[in-house]
C-alpha cells in the first residue's frame, strides 16, 4: 500500500468499479428478504446544500447496513421536479414570468432548467458514493409517474374522496395558486393595532383591527355572549365607518374578551376565523382582495391599490374622518406561504380537495402502526392531524405539473373523467373519447395542475409502479422504510400516509426515520432561500473527500439538528489517516498468513476477538434503530481504543520478531489481526465505503469469497464471553498505568523498567501468565510478577 492515502483518485476509481460491476442493484431473482427504501425526491428548486448531505447519506447508510445485513435492498432515487418550487427556480433564472410566456414554451423552459439540476444532483449523490440502483430512477414529470398520479386522483374521485366545490381557499397572491394548509409557514410582520369607531346609534363602538383595508368587507361584528360590557349591543346594528353601511352585532363563544377591546370585526376573509363564521352563520361575502393581491376596483376609496398600499391609504382616511381613537405599533404573527414568503389570503376559488377531515381518527390510528424514529416525531404528526382545519386542497394554477384528468361539458357542467388507457392525459391538448351523458360533444379542458404533494404522495406507488404492467406492489408494499426530515412530516410523510390508506388500506411503510436540521448558527437552518449554505456540497466533496464528509453527518443522534463548519470536518481526516495507517501496518503483516493453520490463539488475541463481535453486536442494535451517529461512535471506541492503542502496541513484538516470541504465537496474532482488520472494515464499510472498499481490494480479495467488501455480511456471532472481555479490560489498565508511571516520571515510552506487578484475581490468573510475553513487550518490562488477589 502506498505511503499516503489518495482520495481523489481512489474515490472515483470505487464508484466505476461498483457501478461496472452493479454491485448495489436489486436483485429480482433473490429470495433473500427484501429491505425496501421510500427515499424523498429532492425538489428541483436550487442546488443542493450540506443540509442535504447530512439527511439523504444517513439513510443511504442505512441501505448499505441492511445490504451488509443479508437483505436483498431495494434503494430507488427520485427527482420531484414538477409544480410550484421548479417554477419559481424556472423564473429566476431565466428572469421571465411565466404568465407572459404561451404555456407550452415556460413548459418546454421547466422541462430543461429540470434537466440540468437533476443531472447536478445525481452526479452529488454519485460522488458521494451512494449505493442507490439508478435503474430504479424516476422523476415525478414523467410520463409512468403522471399516470400513477392520474390514476390515483381518479380512484380517489370514484370513491368519493376528491371532490370539487367554490369555497374560500387559501391563496399565495404572489405566486397567483391556491395551497393547501401544510404549505403555510409563521412569519412575524411589523403592523399597527388600530382602535376604530363604529357607531351604534349615537354610541360608538371600538374594534382593533390590523387589517383597516378590509372594512368593505365586513360582513358584521361578533361580541362574546358571556361579555357583559357588549351586552345591550346584542342584535343592534352598527354602521361601518367610511363605508356607511349597516352590519349586525351577533355573539359567538370564540371571541376572546381580553384581545383588543373583545369586539371582533368578520370581513371576507381576513382569517380561517371569518371562514368559519362565514359558513356557521351564512353572512354575506364582500369582495375587496382579487387573486393578484389587488384590491377590486369596485371597492371605493382603495380599489385598484395593492393591499399594503392600501392600508396606507384607508388608515389616512380614518384618520383623517376621525375615526381612529389611536394606533399601536405591534409585531404579530401571520400565515404566510414556505415557498415566497408572502403573506397569505383567503379568497372564494373553485378548486379540487381531498377529503381529510372527515378521517382524522383514521390518519391518527395509522401513526400507531408505524415505528417512528425517533419516536417523539410522532407526536409532531399527531398534533398535526390533530390541528387540521381545511381539507387538502390539491388544485394549482400553475403550469409545470400533472394535469388534472378530466373536462367539464360545454352544455351540462359535467364531469367527464379520461379512461384509465388515455393515461397519462393533458386536457387541453386532448379531447374525451367520448361524449357527455347529455350527449353533447364540446368539452372544457381543466386548465389546474396537481399540487406537487399530490404526486410525490404516492412514491410508495411511483416505486412498486402500481397498476403498471411490471408491477411489484406486493413484493415491496407496505416499504420497509421511509426516510425524511422533520420539516416534511406535515406534508409528505402526512399526505403519504393518507394517500396509502385511501388507495390500499394499508401503511405505507413499516418505520419512518427522521433526520434533524445542520444549522448555520444557532436556531438557523441552513438553506438555499435564506443564503445561509455557502459551503457548497460539490466543493467540499473535492477539497476534503467523500468519505469525510459522510463520516461527518454519522455525527450525530437521529433527529437532533447540529451545526456545521469546516472546522468539523478536522476528526474525519485524523480518521482516514488513521485508518490507512492501521490497515497498512497489518497488511504488511499479513502477506503470509495461512488461513487454513490450525491456531491456538493466546488470551490477548481472543479478547481483540471478542471486543469486535460485541462492537458489532452492540453497532446492530443501535443501527437497527437507525442510531447512525453513536453507532458510529461505537465502532470508532473500539478502533481507536482497543485496536490501535492497545492492541497494535501489545503485538507488535510478536509480528515483528518471530524468532523470539515464537512463530506459532505469530500466527495467533496474525489470525485476530486479519479478523479484526476484516470486520472493521465491514463496520465501516456503511460510514466511508470508498477507502474500505479499496483496502478490502488491495489485499482482503484476495482471501475472501466476495468480489465487492459491501457484498459481505457483518458478523453475526450473538455471544459474548464477558469473562475475557474482562481480562482485556484489565490488561488495558495495567498497560495505562505503566505509560502514566513513565510519564509522570519523564521517562520515554521505549525505556525499560524493572519489573510490573500484577495484581488479580484467581480466575484470571492463567489467563495473565499466558500474556506475560506481551506485557513483557509492550510495557518494556524486565519482569511481570502475577499475585492472586486475597
Amino acid at each position: 500500500m502506498k505511503k499516503n492515502y489518495e482520495f481523489k483518485q481512489v474515490e472515483k476509481e470505487m464508484q466505476n468499479f461498483w457501478k461496472e460491476n452493479a454491485i448495489y442493484n436489486f436483485d429480482q431473482e433473490s429470495q433473500n428478504e427484501i429491505y425496501s427504501i421510500d427515499t424523498p425526491p429532492p425538489t428541483v428548486s436550487g442546488s443542493l446544500h450540506i443540509g442535504h448531505i447530512f439527511s439523504y447519506t444517513q439513510a443511504e447508510m442505512i441501505a448499505r447496513f441492511k445490504r451488509m445485513q443479508g437483505y436483498n435492498v431495494f434503494y430507488p432515487f427520485g427527482f420531484d421536479d414538477n409544480g410550484l418550487p421548479t417554477e419559481r427556480l424556472v423564473e429566476k433564472e431565466e428572469s421571465i414570468i411565466a404568465k407572459n410566456l404561451p404555456r407550452s414554451e415556460f413548459i418546454k423552459r421547466c422541462a430543461t432548467v429540470s434537466e440540468k439540476y437533476e443531472k447536478e444532483f445525481k452526479d452529488l449523490w454519485q460522488s458521494l458514493g451512494f449505493s442507490v440502483d439508478w435503474s430504479l430512477q424516476y422523476e415525478t414529470i414523467n410520463p409512468m409517474v403522471q399516470r400513477i398520479s392520474q390514476q390515483s386522483f381518479i380512484k380517489l374521485l370514484k370513491d368519493g374522496k376528491a371532490y370539487m366545490k367554490e369555497s374560500p381557499v387559501l391563496w399565495c397572491t404572489e405566486c397567483q395558486t391556491s395551497i393547501a394548509q401544510a404549505e403555510l409557514e409563521t412569519i412575524e410582520k411589523d403592523t399597527t393595532f388600530n382602535y376604530l369607531k363604529f357607531k351604534v346609534g349615537e354610541e360608538s363602538l371600538l374594534v382593533a383591527t390590523t387589517r383597516p383595508e378590509l372594512l368593505y368587507g365586513c360582513a358584521c361584528l361578533f361580541v362574546n355572549p358571556e361579555d357583559d360590557k357588549y351586552k345591550k349591543y346584542i342584535g343592534k346594528n352598527a354602521t361601518v365607518p367610511l363605508y356607511e353601511y349597516e352590519i349586525p352585532i351577533l355573539t359567538d363563544d370564540k371571541v376572546d374578551i381580553d384581545k383588543g377591546t373583545g369586539v371582533v370585526m368578520c370581513a371576507t376573509f381576513g382569517d380561517s376565523t371569518d371562514v368559519e363564521w362565514y359558513e356557521t352563520y351564512k353572512l354575506p361575502y364582500r369582495k375587496v382582495i382579487l387573486s393578484d393581491g389587488t384590491i377590486d376596483e369596485s371597492v371605493p376609496l382603495i380599489g385598484g391599490l395593492k393591499v399594503l398600499i392600501a392600508r396606507k391609504q384607508i388608515i389616512g382616511l380614518l384618520l383623517e374622518n376621525g375615526f381612529i381613537l389611536e394606533s399601536k405599533n405591534i409585531t404579530h404573527t401571520v400565515a404566510g406561504h414556505e415557498r415566497c414568503g408572502k403573506e397569505v389570503e383567503i379568497l372564494p376559488s373553485k378548486q379540487w380537495y381531498i377529503d381529510i377531515l372527515t378521517n382524522k381518527e383514521q390518519f391518527l390510528k395509522a401513526a400507531d402502526e408505524i415505528n417512528w424514529y425517533p419516536e417523539y416525531m410522532k407526536n409532531r404528526y399527531v398534533l398535526w392531524v390533530e390541528n387540521l382545519k381545511w381539507d387538502w386542497c390539491i388544485s394549482r394554477q400553475r403550469y409545470f405539473g400533472v394535469p388534472f384528468p378530466i373536462w367539464y361539458c360545454k352544455n351540462c357542467g359535467n364531469v367527464i373523467i379520461a379512461d384509465e388507457e388515455m393515461l397519462p392525459i393533458n386536457p387541453l391538448e386532448t379531447n374525451p373519447n367520448k361524449s357527455c351523458s347529455c350527449g353533447r360533444n364540446e368539452f372544457i379542458p381543466e386548465s389546474s395542475v396537481f399540487d406537487t404533494w399530490a404526486t410525490s404522495s404516492v412514491t410508495p406507488q411511483i416505486n412498486a409502479k402500481w397498476g403498471e404492467e411490471n408491477d411489484i406492489s406486493n413484493r415491496i408494499l407496505p416499504m420497509s422504510l421511509r426516510t425524511q426530515a422533520h420539516e416534511i412530516i406535515r406534508t409528505w410523510a402526512f399526505y403519504t400516509i393518507v394517500k396509502s390508506l385511501y388507495h390500499t388500506n394499508q401503511i405505507p411503510w413499516k418505520d419512518i426515520m427522521v433526520s434533524g436540521f445542520v444549522l448555520a448558527k444557532k436556531g438557523e437552518k441552513i438553506s438555499k432561500s435564506k443564503g445561509n449554505s455557502q459551503l457548497a456540497p460539490k466543493l467540499l466533496i473535492e477539497s476534503h473527500s467523500a468519505d469525510v464528509i459522510r463520516y461527518w453527518a454519522a455525527s450525530s443522534k437521529l433527529g437532533t439538528d447540529t451545526f456545521f463548519s469546516i472546522d468539523e470536518l478536522g476528526i474525519a481526516k485524523r480518521f482516514i489517516t488513521k485508518l490507512w495507517n492501521a490497515s497498512k501496518f497489518s497488511i504488511s503483516h499479513l502477506q503470509d498468513i495461512n488461513l487454513n493453520a490450525d491456531v491456538d490463539l493466546k488470551p490477548v488475541d481472543r479478547w481483540i476477538i471478542e471486543r469486535c463481535k460485541q462492537t458489532a453486536v452492540n453497532a446492530r442494535k443501535l443501527l437497527d434503530q437507525y442510531e447512525i451517529g453513536p453507532a458510529r461512535h461505537e465502532i470508532d471506541d473500539f478502533f481507536w481504543k482497543d485496536l490501535c492503542d492497545y492492541y497494535l502496541e501489545i503485538v507488535k513484538e510478536r509480528l515483528y520478531q518471530p524468532e523470539i516470541q515464537g512463530y506459532k504465537e505469530r500466527q495467533s496474532a496474525q489470525y485476530a489481526l486479519y479478523y479484526c482488520m476484516l470486520n472493521i472494515l465491514k463496520l465501516y464499510a456503511i460510514y466511508v465505503p470508498h477507502i474500505t472498499e479499496y483496502i478490502y481490494q488491495e489485499f482482503f480479495r484476495q482471501k475472501e469469497n466476495s468480489i465487492s467488501l459491501h457484498k459481505l455480511y457483518w458478523e453475526t456471532e450473538e455471544f459474548i464471553n464477558d469473562e475475557i472481555i474482562l481480562f482485556g479490560e484489565k490488561l488495558k489498565e495495567i498497560i495505562a498505568e505503566t505509560r502514566k508511571y513513565k510519564s509522570e516520571n519523564a521517562l520515554s515510552m521505549k525505556t525499560e523498567i524493572e519489573e510490573v506487578v500484577i495484581t488479580t484475581d484467581d480466575k484470571f490468573m492463567e489467563l495473565f501468565k499466558r500474556t506475560i510475553g506481551d506485557i513483557k513487550a509492550c510495557c518494556r518490562a524486565k519482569k511481570i510478577k502475577i499475585i492472586q488477589d486475597i
